[in-house]
This record gives structure tokens, C-alpha cells and sequence, in this order.
């Protein structure tokens, strides 16, 4: 199959590398507007607009800033060419439903980056996750010099709400935050306090001027507790048995999330496989993400 990348920043350079090591993709067509990033990638085929691609390729990465993201995945739905969209999947809801409209109507898959999904610890602890109590996330990482034209909500919290809605699986009663800007122009910390109607709450920070990288959550059960560390890909559960804390350290399997994440929509793809539950769940971690940026915005 042959691939088409639009947009060679940091993340599109990833899914670049990641590619050449997936047998059954033939050849890379790469996009971006930058012509310094192009000349960075010699042995493939380039282009500076997006639309000279049709015809090329059977499926896309899209890594384009957010605000691109709706104009360049819908021209190649439109043309029944599967997409793989970086989060989040748009920067408007209306913007998100049309995509899934249009995938819908043309049978073309729609595929969201959601890469902590196919993080092994994640998928360790799902199984034993049952109606969680309290959760606790924290997302912090330095000064990016990217994905400045979102708030750092949409830039980094939106994995840990895009998790969260995927554990607890109910409506959100209430939501509180607090975001500050501090080096660019929209919100660089954050702060939010998503209670569910089951009783749940979820209090998660995300922060892109921090001193180092976290990304942990950590859950609690009935008598059970359980801390997972995504970069680490590393989950421990404690447990109360017979009136007594009890560890285990959950043996794992560590892979690249994103390689798992790009081969799996390969594999889509060649099974002609047109699903867009995983743009629906997109579509409901942005509703959040945006819910949370109006909630901010009032204080």
C-alpha cells in the first residue's frame, strides 16, 4: 500500500520513520508547506499541497496543526481515502461531526490519534477496571514550541479525557477548571474537576511548562488502587485482602504505542475495515475538552 504524511513536524516525522518499518506499506508520499522540512526527508516523493496526493496513495497520516485538520481530512474522505487524524480530531464539534458524516456516508475509515489507547500498561489495567471512584491524572511535560494554536487541553489533557470517558463510561454531571497562560497566547496549565453522575470524580492537571515529563493516572476501586505510569508503561495494583495492602506489579509487555497504534489502522485499511466508533469517542473527548476551555474561560 502507499501512504501519504501531511505535515512533517515532530509527530509526522514519527509516523514517517514508523512506516518504513511496516511491510506492507510500498511507498511514502510526504506534504508539508515548510520546503526545509521536505529537504530533511531525500529518498521520498514530496509535495507541498495535499490535494496532489489523490490518485497516489490508498490511506493518509494526517499531523497538520489542529486548525488544518478539518480541511485536509475531509477533502480525502470525500475521495474514500482512509484517514489516520492526530488529535484532537478537530477544533470545532461541528467540524468533528461533519468528518464522521462524511466518513459514514462514503464508507472510508476514520481513524483518531488516541495513541495512549495502545499503550500495553493501559490495556493491562482496563480489564481490571470496574466502576472506578476517583481518578487522578497528571500530563506534564516542557515548553513544546508546537501545537501552540490550541490551549494545552487540547494539546495534552485531551488523551487523559479521551481515557478517562473510556473507564468510567458515564455522563458528566459537572465539570470545574482553572487554566493559566503563561507563555502563549491560550491556556499552558491546566486544571479540571469531572464529576460523572455514577458519583465518580476525576481531577486531572496537564501542564506543558514543566521542568519534566509525567504522564501517570492513578484509580480508585472498591478496596483496590491502582498507579499506572504511561511513559514507563508500567501499572501496579494494591489491593485490600484479608484486612491487608497487597502490591503486584503487572508484568508487561513494552512496545511503542504509536507503531501499534499506525500498524493497526494499516491493517484496517488492507481489511477494508470502515468503523468510526474511534472517531466517535474522538468526537466525545474534544465535547469534554471544549466543555472544560468554556469552563476556564468563565473563571
Amino acid at each position: 500500500m502507499r501512504v501519504g504524511i501531511i505535515g512533517l513536524g515532530k509527530l509526522g516525522s514519527i509516523h514517517s520513520r514508523i512506516y518504513k518499518e511496516i511491510d506492507k506499506i510500498d511507498k511514502i508520499f510526504l506534504v508539508d508547506i515548510d520546503p526545509g522540512r521536505l529537504e530533511a526527508h531525500p529518498e521520498a516523493e514530496k509535495f507541498s499541497d495535499f490535494r496532489k496526493l489523490l490518485g497516489k496513495v490508498d490511506l493518509v497520516s494526517i499531523a497538520t496543526p489542529t486548525c488544518r485538520h478539518f480541511e485536509v481530512a475531509r477533502f480525502f474522505l470525500k475521495n474514500k481515502v482512509p484517514c489516520l487524524v492526530e488529535k484532537p480530531i478537530t477544533q470545532k464539534l461541528s467540524e468533528a461531526a461533519k468528518l464522521i458524516e462524511i466518513a459514514k456516508d462514503n464508507k472510508t475509515l476514520l481513524r483518531v490519534g488516541h495513541v495512549e489507547r495502545y499503550n500495553n500498561a493501559y490495556l493491562a489495567i482496563k480489564k481490571i477496571v470496574d466502576r472506578p471512584l476517583f481518578i487522578e491524572c497528571h500530563r506534564l511535560s516542557p515548553y513544546p514550541n508546537r501545537s501552540l494554536d490550541i490551549s494545552v487541553v487540547l494539546d495534552l489533557m485531551i488523551h487523559d479525557l479521551d481515557i478517562i470517558l473510556d473507564l468510567v463510561r458515564d455522563d458528566v454531571k459537572k465539570v470545574e477548571a482553572k487554566g493559566v497562560k503563561i507563555l502563549s497566547g491560550s491556556e499552558d496549565i491546566a486544571n479540571a474537576r469531572i464529576t460523572f453522575t455514577s458519583g465518580c470524580v476525576a481531577n486531572i492537571t496537564a501542564s506543558r511548562i514543566s521542568s519534566k515529563k509525567e504522564r501517570k493516572i492513578r484509580i480508585f476501586l472498591e478496596n483496590c488502587y491502582i498507579s499506572l505510569d504511561y511513559a514507563e508503561q508500567q501499572a501496579e495494583i494494591y489491593q485490600k485482602i484479608n484486612n491487608q495492602i497487597q502490591s503486584q506489579l503487572l508484568e508487561i509487555n513494552k512496545e511503542e504505542p504509536l507503531k501499534k497504534e499506525i500498524s493497526d489502522f494499516v491493517t484496517a485499511v488492507k481489511n477494508k475495515d470502515f468503523e468510526i466508533e474511534d472517531a466517535i469517542s474522538a468526537k466525545d473527548a474534544l465535547a469534554l475538552a471544549l466543555r472544560i476551555e468554556k469552563v476556564m474561560k468563565k473563571s
